[in-house]
């Protein structure tokens, strides 16, 4: 019996993995110094194009769980960065909206993203490169979203 395809190197799912924990090391740094951790950056970025959400619309955008996103949510209310409000419409909902604070990140946070392509590139990852994987990766997940969800 052949078993190569049991290999770890042989397997996407340790490559995006693996990806994926180096990618937010690398981003460690910066969120530091804005005092949020990636999972709050996640958030953030969702409401920075929106500036308020109902909870389930944030972990959706997230391909999170709800009861997963909450508690960062409620972190985030500590630290001045959101606040949450009942719904107007629907109460059962929870309403997530940006303080000034939170807004303020927005502006700190502007040159994150070329310092992560910034980071590839001298490394040796053409830019080029980084173009073309995003479709791919989105084709992925749009695929593997029809099949779990």
């Amino acid at each position: 019996m052949n078993y190569d395809k049991l290999k770890l190197d042989n397997q996407l799912c340790f490559r995006l993995y693996a990806a994926s924990r180096l990618i937010t090391q690398a981003y460690r740094p910066h969120l530091d110094r804005l005092g949020v951790t990636y999972p709050q950056y996640l958030v953030l970025m969702v409401l920075w194009e929106t500036d308020s959400l109902p909870v389930n619309d944030i972990a959706k955008k997230l391909s999170l769980e709800t009861n997963t996103v909450t508690p960062l949510i409620q972190r985030m209310e500590r630290e001045g960065i959101v606040t949450r409000t009942k719904g107007k419409v629907d109460t059962r909902q929870t309403i997530v909206a940006l303080t000034e604070h939170g807004r303020g990140l927005r502006e700190q946070a502007v040159g994150i993203p070329n310092c992560m392509l910034d980071l590839l590139c001298n490394n040796g990852v053409p830019e080029q490169s980084i173009s073309e994987i995003l479709p791919l990766l989105d084709e992925l997940i749009a695929s593997l979203k029809k099949k779990v969800e």
